[in-house]
């Protein structure tokens, strides 16, 4: 699976396996670069590549363990020690292991008939309070 296809957000038309700017990591998580930052010092496995300047570039192993990080500890509600833990134990797999297969498009088609009917009963249910 490429970087592109696990992280819409990198649009910019550069290669899968580039380098990216803490700015470009960021935006493309929908994480602020102070909290990136922060991070580094908290995740010892987190080190990207600095150069002149102090500049961070992230390789895609580094964006898919931002990505890890990010799951852990803004949806699944781990602290950032527990996080640390379970990546270090090896208990949580990166993010882009972690996503399913996509759905076949008769599944998908199914589903979305599926959603559409339960939209519908709700919005009767409602025109009818």
């Amino acid at each position: 699976m490429t970087e592109q296809a696990t992280f819409p957000g990198f649009s910019d038309g550069k290669a899968p396996d580039a380098l990216r700017t803490i700015g470009e990591v960021a935006a493309a998580l929908n994480i602020r670069q102070h909290v990136l930052r922060y991070w580094e010092e908290q995740f010892p496995m987190l080190k990207p590549i600095k150069r002149s300047g102090g500049r961070r570039y992230y390789r895609p192993e580094d964006v898919l363990l931002v990505a890890t990080i990010d799951r852990l500890v803004h949806q699944q509600g781990y602290t950032l020690r527990g996080a640390r833990q379970a990546i270090e134990g090896g208990e949580v797999k990166p993010a882009a292991e972690s996503r399913t297969a996509p759905a076949s498009p008769s599944v998908a088609a199914n589903l979305i008939s599926q959603l559409q009917a339960i939209r519908f009963a709700l919005a009767e249910a409602l025109a009818g309070a």
